[in-house]
């Protein structure tokens, strides 16, 4: 008959072993959960890094001086956003990078985003038009967006960089670029921005972009009240000075 102490051994390796099976089915289904998240393979993503980026990342994606940053925590988020958007990979380090033609398919873009995952940082973060508030979301896009993209999203141009048009972008590329603050914009903690506000945000970008307020019916672009106002002037004081010139009359 075994004695009370081995009972209570084999009843506490027992519970340490349910505890090491539990434990190890909960990593299984959260390495799934992140799998699916980017929808990637990350030893192809892993291989393409190699052959397209680690020349300006470095081979452990930890930065090459004066090339390129290190991707160790950038997360899902800046990846997503810089491959899909076409912004990487560069033609040369240090330059602006601007919207175009992504260099890889989808499908590579999401094997590359779950290696850069993998690594580390945020995910590709969630965004719901539906779920914002558009006059909220107009609201925070002039005090905060406006000054560099133009109150329609159109861009424009501020020291050393190019503001780009929002005509393109998609909610999640918006959401992308709020958290991330790519070249000179600024990044938008949750702290400053929250959930509901970046539904509201891009509420307001789909719907300024597809039913622009053209009431004037001449939109010049787009470029708001004040470079509208003073081009109505121009031409004003222009056809004046025509009409001056026509009718009035001249000295011999």
């Amino acid at each position: 008959m075994r004695s009370v102490p081995s009972r209570v051994a084999g009843v506490a390796m027992c519970a340490v072993a349910a505890f090491l099976i539990v434990g190890l089915g909960w990593l299984g289904n959260d390495s799934h959960a992140a799998h699916a998240t980017t929808g990637g393979d990350t030893g192809s993503g892993r291989q393409l890094f190699i052959a397209g980026c680690a020349s300006c990342h470095g081979m452990t994606a930890r930065g090459v001086s004066q090339r390129g940053p290190s991707l160790v925590g950038v997360g899902a988020q800046a990846a997503d956003f810089y491959l899909s958007t076409g912004r990487m990979p560069l033609n040369a380090p240090g330059e602006e990078p601007h919207r175009s033609h992504p260099a890889y398919a989808p499908a590579q873009i999401r094997d590359l985003v779950a290696y850069i995952q993998s690594l580390g940082g945020p995910p590709i973060p969630s965004v719901d038009p539906a779920q914002g508030s558009l006059p909220h979301g107009r609201e925070l896009f002039a005090a905060s967006c406006a000054g560099c993209h133009q109150i329609g999203g159109t861009g424009g141009v501020v020291p050393g960089a190019s503001v780009p048009s929002l005509d393109t972008a998609t909610p999640t590329q918006i959401a992308e670029a709020i958290r991330i603050g790519p070249f000179v914009m600024p990044r938008f903690s949750d702290a400053a921005l929250d959930q509901h506000d970046i539904d509201s945000i891009t509420r307001y970008v789909l719907a300024v972009r597809s039913h622009p307020d053209d009431r004037g019916g001449w939109s010049l672009g787009h470029l708001g009240p004040i470079p509208e106002g003073m081009v109505a002037w121009l031409i004003g004081i222009a056809a004046l000075l025509a009409v001056a010139r026509l009718v009035g009359e001249r000295e011999p």
